[in-house]
């Protein structure tokens, strides 16, 4: 991009920190992204809603808004609907798409109705029978809240013994709980970027953690977790796990990014989507500026790409 593309970009707002249990991470996001657009030049400014009322947003009077939110309040749809209300551009999913992407629940059953594999799973409440879950999907199993993210609140449960305690854990996160089928595989991610038939696939990342355990410190904080970026697959497989996570990606109506998790089931190769992250980490360990750094994309020039995408999702009558 030219000098002049960035300064009619405008006055760009980052939104990060938020109220949601993934403030640390988002701040950690959001950081990156403003030095990344200051340095290209981006006229970028930093916007916690955390700290800073909706007035206020609405009175920086920014041109486009990079959401560098994670989870509840800035993921969900509800910070996508506070800025069309406020007609602002922003980037990422809209409303509806960030609402159902944020729920792992309502996304795999839309997943399923499109064909798209995904675990089993079962929903759980306080009145839930856990023995008759075990007998269902088996043991291990997964044990999650279905709205949280970064690993928070989950737990493999091995054991019948284990799972009040893994229940409680999850229920401190949401209304029900999600148990998931567990499925004894390689772990790979895949970034998504565009909008509708133009989404296309970044390379694969095969995520290598310390005992396999990908956890929030193993995540977040340490360097012995291994990224193998491209993943080190065959060119079929390599391809259907792509074209699975377009798809994945459009069932849900996502745009500007996505990144889209997968296990490869060990005893026949078959790939399995667990979840959908509408605003990915862009920490130091993130995977999609990896995944774009494999293609020859820095992670400035990354920033600046998905801030070209924003815009207002919600048609209005033009009068």
């Amino acid at each position: 991009m030219s000098e002049i593309d960035y300064k009619s970009l405008g006055k760009v707002g980052v939104l990060f920190g938020g109220r949601s249990a993934e403030h640390d991470i988002s701040i950690m996001s959001g950081s990156g992204v403003l030095a990344a657009l200051k340095s290209k030049g981006v006229d970028a400014h930093a916007f916690d809603p955390a700290e800073r009322s909706i007035a206020e947003l609405a009175a920086e009077k920014f041109d486009r808004v990079f959401i560098a939110l994670h989870g509840r309040y800035g993921e969900d749809g509800s910070m996508q609907g506070v800025l069309e209300q406020l007609n602002i551009p922003y980037t990422g999913s809209g409303v509806m798409a960030s609402a159902i992407a944020m729920d792992k629940i309502f996304t795999k059953r839309i997943w399923q109705t499109h064909g798209i594999s995904t675990p089993g799973y079962a929903v759980l409440n306080a009145q839930s029978d856990l023995a008759a879950i075990t007998q269902n999907l088996g043991l291990p199993l997964i044990m999650k809240p279905p709205h949280e993210g970064s690993t928070i609140g989950i737990t493999k449960v091995n054991t019948a013994a284990e799972m009040q305690q893994a229940y409680t854990l999850a229920a401190q996160f949401d209304e029900v709980v999600l148990a998931e089928e567990f499925i004894e595989g390689r772990e790979f991610t895949v970034a998504v970027l565009g909008r509708g038939e133009q989404a296309y696939a970044l390379p694969i990342i095969e995520i290598v953690a310390p005992d396999g355990n990908y956890d929030y410190q193993n995540k977040y904080f340490t360097d012995d977790t291994q990224y193998l970026c491209p993943a080190p697959l065959d060119a079929v497989l390599t391809t259907a796990i792509q074209q699975m996570a377009v798809e994945a990606y459009r069932a849900l109506d996502c745009e500007g990014w996505a990144r889209i998790d997968v296990l490869v089931r060990n005893s026949d190769q078959r790939p399995f989507l667990l979840e959908i992250n509408t605003s990915p980490g862009m920490t130091g360990h993130s995977l999609v500026p990896m995944a774009a750094k494999a293609t020859g994309m820095s992670y400035e020039d990354l920033c600046v790409e998905i801030l070209k995408t924003a815009r207002l999702k919600i048609r209005t009558e033009s009068k």
